[in-house]
C-alpha cells in the first residue's frame, strides 16, 4: 500500500513523449490520474493511460511564457479539484560552445527549465500548503553534479533545479509536502539523440555505466512512484540519481 497511488492527481509536464510520458504512465498505472502537460499535444500518452485504464487529461501549453502559469495551473486544478503531484519534468537544451552561447538560447533554457520549475512549484505549493499534503518532483540531470560540454545554460538550469529543490523542501516539509528530485542518467530520448548519433561518444559514455546499458525512460516509473507515494514521506530535498551508476564510478 506504501506505493498506492489511488485517489491521487498527478501533474506532469513534458509529457508528450520520452521521460514524461514514461512517468506519466508509471503514476497511472500506480492509480493516480493524470494531467499532461506540453508545448505540443499529448495524445499519445493520453492513449496509452487510457489503453492501460487510467484517467488522463491534457494541456497544450507554452511553460516559457511564465505570466501563463497560473492559468495552466487552475485549468489542470478544474479537471479533479486537486493536485496531489507535481513533476516538473519539461525542459529543453541548446549545444553551443559558451564563448559562441547566444544570448537567447541561454534566456529560453533558464526560463523553461528553471523558471517555471520555480513557478509552478510556487503555485502547487500554495495549494499544497493549504491542504496539508503534496509531493513536487522535479527533474535534475547528471548536469545538476557536472560540468558537461556545449551546454553552459543547461547546466546552470539543472544546477539550480537542486538548489530550489532543497530550498522548497526547506520551507514545505515541515508543512506535510515533500519536494525531491530525480537526476535521470544518460536516457535514450530525443535530446540524446545527437550524442548516440555520434558512435565514439556513445561508445565511451557506454562504457562509464556499470549497468552497461544506457538507460529507456520506463527505467523513471519506479523512481517517480517512490517519490510521488506515502513511501517517501520521510524523504525531503534529495536527489536521486537513476543512473546505472554512472557518478559511482
Amino acid at each position: 500500500m506504501l506505493f498506492d497511488l489511488t485517489g491521487k492527481t498527478a501533474l506532469v509536464t513534458g509529457a508528450s513523449g520520452g521521460l514524461g510520458q514514461a512517468m506519466a504512465m508509471g503514476l497511472a498505472e500506480a492509480g493516480a490520474k493524470i494531467v499532461a502537460v506540453a508545448s505540443s499535444n499529448c495524445d499519445a500518452t493520453v492513449a496509452a493511460v487510457r489503453e492501460a485504464g487510467g484517467t488522463i487529461e491534457q494541456i497544450s501549453a507554452n511553460l516559457s511564457e511564465l505570466d501563463g502559469l497560473e492559468g495552466v495551473f487552475e485549468k489542470a486544478l478544474s479537471f479533479y479539484g486537486s493536485i496531489d503531484i507535481l513533476v516538473n519534468n519539461a525542459g529543453t537544451i541548446r549545444r553551443t560552445p559558451a564563448a559562441d552561447h547566444a544570448a537567447q538560447d541561454w534566456f529560453d533554457v533558464i526560463d523553461l527549465n528553471l523558471n517555471a520549475v520555480f513557478f509552478l512549484s510556487q503555485l502547487a505549493g500554495r495549494h499544497m500548503i493549504a491542504r496539508g499534503s503534496g509531493k513536487i518532483i522535479n527533474i535534475a540531470s547528471m548536469l545538476t553534479f557536472q560540468g558537461g560540454i556545449n551546454v553552459p545554460g543547461y547546466t546552470a538550469s539543472k544546477h539550480g533545479v537542486a538548489g530550489i529543490t532543497k530550498a522548497l523542501a526547506n520551507e514545505w516539509a515541515s508543512k506535510g509536502i515533500q519536494v525531491n528530485a530525480i537526476a535521470p542518467g544518460y536516457m535514450t530520448t530525443n535530446n540524446t539523440a545527437p550524442i548516440v548519433a555520434d558512435q565514439a561518444r556513445y561508445q565511451s559514455i557506454t562504457d562509464r555505466i556499470p549497468a552497461g546499458r544506457w538507460g529507456q525512460p520506463e527505467d523513471m516509473k519506479g523512481p517517480v512512484v517512490f517519490l510521488a507515494s506515502a513511501a517517501s514521506d520521510y524523504l525531503n530535498g534529495h536527489v536521486l540519481c537513476v543512473d546505472g551508476g554512472w557518478l559511482a564510478r
